[in-house]
Formats: C-alpha cells, structure tokens, sequence
C-alpha cells in the first residue's frame, strides 16, 4: 500500500482502539530527522512504554475487528445515498465522506443538530467526515441514519 511513497504513519487509536501512539516508518535519514523534530517540539515522552504496551495490545487483538468499521462505514454510507439529496462518496476505509447540501440542509447545520444529539461528525473541505472505529457499533450507524432522516425532514 505504501509503495509510492518515501515515508508511511499508522496510527494505533480509533480503529485499533489504543489509547494513544502510532508508529512512522521511512529512511534512516528521514526517521532521524523525524526525531530531532520530535525532540526540538516537545515530544520526548517519559511513559511512552505504557502507550507501546497499549498499542502492542491493540495489534494482537483488534485487527481482524477493522473488518466491522469497514463495514459500518459502508453501511452508514448506503443509508446516506438512500437520503434524497444526499451525496456520499464510497468509502474505502473507515472514514465516510458526504454533503448533505443538495436535502436542504448546510453541513454545518447537520453537524450542529446531530452533535446536540450525542452523535459527533466533522466539517472538512465543505464535506462532512464521519469515522467509524471501535466504539461505533452496528446499532449505533442506524440510529445516525435515523437522526439524519429526521433531521432531513425538518429541513
């Protein structure tokens, strides 16, 4: 997957479910420079071996699980392309991308009114982002979609 680029990052929270840390891989003179930049902004982290431990944990046992946020995000993705007006683009990962502009609705209003709500979206680029990932389950992306529909229709 990152063979068309010098340097790759994975980060161990959401999906994994780690609670912080992420590994950057790349040439020796580009990870030495990582560091000294990572020195110089404040990074040198005394208990990094707990978030090592906790990412390692992450490894073992929540791979095979990123299956189920794929699967989230799709379906949270075809629920929105169900919604009039709505226009989502396909997701490849995790992450679901969508404008609800076209239902009568800004995103910024949807992300407003779904937040008061307890569900918590993104603005990005004039699109709004949503990241399934560990804590989001099945039952949770339909009553998103319920609360789009609903907030939709008040429109």
């Amino acid at each position: 997957m990152a063979s068309g680029w010098d340097s790759a990052w994975i980060d161990f929270s959401k999906g994994l479910g780690a609670p912080i840390g992420a590994a950057i891989a790349g040439s020796r003179d580009f990870i030495d420079e990582a560091w000294r930049w990572k020195q110089r902004l404040g990074g040198s982290m005394r208990q990094a071996g707990i978030c090592a431990a906790a990412s390692v944990y992450a490894l073992d046992h929540h791979v095979d699980r990123l299956a189920d946020d794929h699967a989230n995000a799709g379906a949270l993705a075809r629920g929105l392309s169900q919604i009039a007006g709505i226009d989502v683009q396909q997701p490849e990962t995790n992450l679901v991308f969508f404008n609800p502009d076209g239902a009568g609705v800004s995103g910024e209003k949807l992300v407003a009114e779904l937040r008061q709500r307890g569900v918590l979206l993104a603005t990005m680029d004039g699109r709004i982002r949503a990241c399934t990932h560990l804590d989001v389950t099945a039952d949770m992306i339909e009553e998103t979609l319920g609360l789009v529909r609903e907030i939709v229709r008040g429109a």
